[in-house]
C-alpha cells in the first residue's frame, strides 16, 4: 500500500469516483495514473458550515496492487455437544450473546416470547392496518427486538465496552452493506434489518444453537442456589450453566417478577416526551444552508437526506433529540392494550417525505415524588400511567395524539393538522396539558433553544405526536460490575437494555457479548 491519506472533499468530488480519485491525486502531487486503487476506510459529513463537505480517511494504493478481501466470517465452532447456555431475548443483547457463544465453544438456547421476524412482520402490519395488537408480537418484542422496527442506527457512544468494529462486522457477514465500516453514523435501515436477523438465526442453528419461540418467561430455575434455567407460560423450562437475562425494555413482566419475589431492582432514570415530525425537505434546507431551488436541486444530488443531533438544559432536565429518522416514519409502539406509545423508523434509502425524530425530557425519581410508593418500580408505574392516559386522550385504537409544533410552543390548540407519516390514526390534542407538567414546559423551552440552533425548526409545518416514553428502561437490574451477575441471583446475568445497561443496537449488542465471555470464564473455572 501507498500510504493513508486524510482528505476533505466536496459532496460531488465523493459522490463521483473519477473526482475523488483526482482529488486523491491532487494531494499527494501526482498524476491520477500514478496511483492504484483508493478505498476510502473512513468517513463523515460535515454540515456545520456554509460549505458542505465529507472528511474521509482513504488508503491509496501502488498501480500494481490489488486490494485484499475483506474476511468477515465469524469462526463460529460446532456447538452441538457443547455446554449450554439459556439466553432470554432474540433482541440486539441476545443475538449477539448467542453469535458469541459459539465463538466461544458454548451452546445458545434462545427463549424468545414472540415470533419469528417473517411472522412477526405480519402482526405489526395488523396492528398498523387494523389496530389489533399480539402483546407478544408487535413493534418491540419478537425476533431481533425493538431494534428490527427502530431503523437500525449503529452508532454508540459505548466503544470502551467492547469492540465495536466486531459487532459492525457480524452484520456485514450476514448481509449488511460493508459501508457500515467505515460511516461515523452507520445505518442499516428497518427494510434491510429482518433479512439480516433471520440470516443470524441460521448461524446460530447451523452451529448447533436453539431457538424456542412463543416462550414467555415467567419464572427462574434455581439449584443449589444458583440461577441454571428458565420456567415458560406454558411450564416449559430450559436449563443451561448459566442464563443471559436479555429482555429488552419493555419487558415489564420480568420486573414485576423480580419485584414480587423481593430480587434487587432500582429505579432508573428515563426520559419521556414526543416524536417531533418535519418534511425532510425543510430539514435538508436548514442543515445544508440550501436557501433557493436551483442551490437545493444541485446540492441533493450528491447529499444524503439530512439528520440533525439537538441538545439543551432547562433547568434541572436536560431536552435532547434521539433516534432522528431522515426519511421515515413513525409507527405505533405500544405493547399492551390501552397504552398509546409512538417511535420512528426508516428504511435503507430514508425516501420518505418526512424527517422524524424523538424529543425527550429526562425524568428521575424526584421529579414523581407521588410514584415514590412504588419504590424500585416507580418510573415504570409513572411510565405506564402517562402511557393509559395519552391512549384515552385520543380516543383509544392507537391513535396518535398530535399538534402542530407552533401551537405546541405557544399553548394553544390546533384548529387544523397537516400530514403525518405516523401508521395508524391521529387525532388532535393539547399535548401541552396532556403531557405531565415539567416534560411539556421542559420541551417548550427546548424546542425554543433548538430553533436558535436551527432557525426554521419551529414551524407550522412540524407536528408533535404522542407519547414517545420507551426510550430506555426506567428500571435497572442490579449486577456485580466484575462477573456481571446478579448479587442475589448467581448464574444471572443481567442483559443489554431491559436490564438498564445499554441504549441502542450496538451498545446492547456488546453488553450482550461481555456478559457471554465473563459466563466462559466462571464456566472454565
Amino acid at each position: 500500500m501507498l500510504k493513508y491519506l486524510e482528505i476533505t472533499l466536496t459532496p460531488e468530488e465523493y459522490d463521483t469516483p473519477a473526482l475523488l480519485r483526482s482529488a486523491v491525486a491532487c494531494q499527494l502531487g501526482c498524476n491520477p495514473d500514478a496511483i492504484g486503487p483508493v478505498v476510502v476506510e473512513r468517513r463523515s459529513l460535515d454540515s456545520r458550515g456554509r460549505r458542505i463537505c465529507w472528511h474521509a480517511t482513504v488508503a491509496v494504493y501502488h498501480p500494481e496492487e490489488t486490494v485484499p478481501v475483506a474476511d468477515y466470517d465469524g469462526h463460529y465452532q460446532d456447538c452441538r455437544q457443547a455446554q449450554p447456555v439459556v439466553i432470554v431475548g432474540a433482541g440486539p443483547a441476545g443475538l449477539f450473546a448467542a453469535l458469541r457463544a459459539l465463538q466461544l465453544g458454548l451452546r445458545p438456547i434462545i427463549v424468545e416470547r414472540g415470533k419469528p421476524v417473517e411472522e412477526r412482520h405480519k402482526d405489526i402490519v395488523t396492528l398498523s392496518r387494523e389496530r389489533q395488537l399480539d402483546a407478544d408480537s408487535n413493534w418491540c418484542f419478537g425476533e431481533g427486538g425493538a431494534g428490527t422496527y427502530s431503523d437500525g442506527k449503529l452508532y454508540t457512544r459505548s466503544t470502551k465496552r467492547g469492540d465495536v468494529g466486531a459487532v459492525l462486522q457480524r452484520f456485514v457477514e450476514h448481509g449488511a452493506d460493508a459501508g457500515i465500516l467505515i460511516d461515523a453514523h452507520a445505518h442499516i435501515g428497518t427494510d434491510k434489518l429482518s433479512g439480516i436477523i433471520s440470516r443470524m438465526r441460521q448461524t446460530i442453528e447451523t452451529y448447533g444453537g436453539e431457538y424456542h419461540f412463543g416462550c414467555r418467561v415467567t419464572d427462574l430455575v434455581l439449584r443449589n442456589g444458583a440461577v441454571c434455567g428458565v420456567r415458560c407460560l406454558d411450564g416449559t423450562t430450559y436449563e443451561g450453566v448459566a442464563v443471559v437475562l436479555a429482555t429488552g425494555h419493555s419487558a415489564r413482566d420480568i420486573y414485576e417478577l423480580f419485584h414480587h419475589n423481593g430480587w434487587l431492582l432500582e429505579a432508573k432514570p428515563f426520559a419521556m416526551g414526543v416524536r417531533v415530525e418535519h418534511p425532510q425537505r425543510l430539514i435538508n434546507s436548514i442543515q445544508y444552508h440550501l436557501r433557493n431551488e436551483a442551490d437545493y436541486n444541485a446540492a441533493m444530488r450528491h447529499l444524503p437526506p439530512a439528520a440533525y443531533s439537538l441538545t439543551a438544559q432547562v433547568g434541572s432536565h436536560g431536552v435532547f433529540s434521539f433516534c432522528m429518522c431522515p426519511g421515515g416514519i413513525i409507527v405505533p409502539a405500544a405493547t399492551a392494550d390501552g397504552e398509546q406509545v409512538v417511535n420512528g423508523m426508516s428504511n435503507v434509502l430514508r425516501n420518505s417525505d418526512y424527517a422524524n425524530s424523538g424529543i425527550a425530557v429526562t425524568v428521575s425519581p424526584d421529579d414523581v415524588p407521588e410514584y415514590q410508593q412504588y419504590g424500585p418500580l416507580a418510573l415504570l408505574r409513572f411510565q405506564q400511567a402517562v402511557e393509559q392516559q395519552t391512549f384515552a386522550a385520543a380516543g383509544g385504537s392507537f391513535t396518535a395524539p398530535m399538534q402542530r409544533l407552533t401551537d405546541f410552543c405557544e399553548g394553544r390548540a390546533s384548529s387544523r393538522l397537516g400530514r403525518s407519516n405516523y401508521m395508524g390514526p391521529t387525532a388532535s390534542c393539547t399535548l401541552h396539558k396532556l403531557l405531565p407538567p415539567f416534560v411539556a414546559k421542559s420541551l417548550q423551552e427546548g424546542f425554543r433553544l433548538f430553533d436558535r440552533k436551527m432557525r426554521g425548526f419551529i414551524t407550522d409545518e412540524a407536528h408533535v405526536l404522542a407519547v414517545e416514553s420507551r426510550t430506555s428502561s426506567p428500571v435497572r437490574i442490579p449486577r456485580d460490575p466484575q462477573t456481571l451477575q446478579h448479587p442475589q441471583l448467581p448464574g444471572l446475568y443481567p442483559c443489554g437494555e431491559g436490564a438498564g445497561y445499554a441504549g441502542g443496537i450496538v451498545s446492547s449488542a456488546l453488553d450482550g457479548i461481555r456478559c457471554v465471555e465473563q459466563l466462559r470464564i466462571k464456566t472454565k473455572s
